[in-house]
């Protein structure tokens, strides 16, 4: 089975990586496969009661420069590759911005990296793959 448009969310951790390594042989399974890599990042919020605490704008500036690190990061490793894939830095909530690409993008298979939670940590907190798989009525493929 080939895919036609694929997309890779990439976090830059090391199961990203494998990932990313994933993606670039599923999209080079056929000459027609566009491979896209989406990099989400949201800004940091502190919640102090009901309201919302200000955060400074160093860390905001840290924050996006790290992202943007994480992007550059991406083309790098698929240059490499020899893969000419999109890569794209969008702020916001990283399951509902990928969810929103998808949908936008008509995008048939999306290549998630687990995050690695276990047991109750992964009841409590949840991940984004764990998400964006039940979300979504693609194929999804969480590389661990």
């Amino acid at each position: 089975m080939s895919f036609s448009k694929i997309l890779l969310a990439y976090d830059g951790s090391p199961v990203a990586n494998k990932a990313l390594e994933k993606a670039v042989e599923l999209a080079g399974m056929s000459e027609n496969s566009v491979l896209d890599v989406v990099h989400v990042y949201d800004f940091p919020r502190v919640f102090i009661g009901e309201g919302l605490a200000p955060i400074p704008p160093s860390v905001n500036n840290e924050v996006y420069q790290l992202a943007e690190q994480t992007v550059e990061e991406a083309k790098q490793r698929l240059a490499a590759a020899g893969s000419n894939a999109r890569v794209e830095l969008i702020q916001g909530s990283p399951v509902d911005v990928i969810i929103e690409y998808i949908k936008q993008n008509d995008i048939d298979l999306i290549v998630i990296g687990s995050r690695g939670l276990s047991g109750i940590r992964e009841f409590m907190l949840g991940s984004v793959s764990h998400r964006v798989a039940q979300e979504v009525s693609i194929p999804v493929l969480i590389v661990k």
